[in-house]
């Protein structure tokens, strides 16, 4: 299972196991109904997180991205991608999110001067 963070999933992990556990099941189980790799997999639902405007999933997405290997640019470039979807303000809210996780940094190594 994925380490996760002291509050929200973590806490209702702790609180509710049999929940959290039928949960995973489930995360499981779509997992593997398809052909989909595992990469492919963390970027589209990095992308649904996106899109769903949900900070706290954007961040565990970008999290597990990074653990599992997926280079920072490839993680922002899905982001990026929301521009012209879910409009500017929906995607530099994403892009921000990223950030918190990728790079406490002030630049971006991706931007050209």
């Amino acid at each position: 299972m994925t380490k996760l963070p002291p509050s929200g999933a973590g806490r209702l992990a702790d609180d509710y196991p049999d929940v959290w556990e039928n949960y995973a099941a489930l995360g499981k189980s779509v997992a593997n109904a398809g052909k989909l790799d595992a990469r492919t997999r963390r970027l589209l639902k990095l992308a649904l997180a996106v899109g769903a405007g949900s900070e706290g999933a954007v961040h565990s997405h970008a999290r597990q991205a990074r653990e599992e290997g997926i280079a920072d640019a490839d993680i922002r470039q899905v982001v990026l991608l929301a521009i012209t979807t879910l409009g500017f303000p929906a995607a530099m809210a994403a892009y921000s999110w990223v950030n918190d996780i990728l790079a406490p940094k002030a630049a971006d190594p991706a931007r050209k001067p």
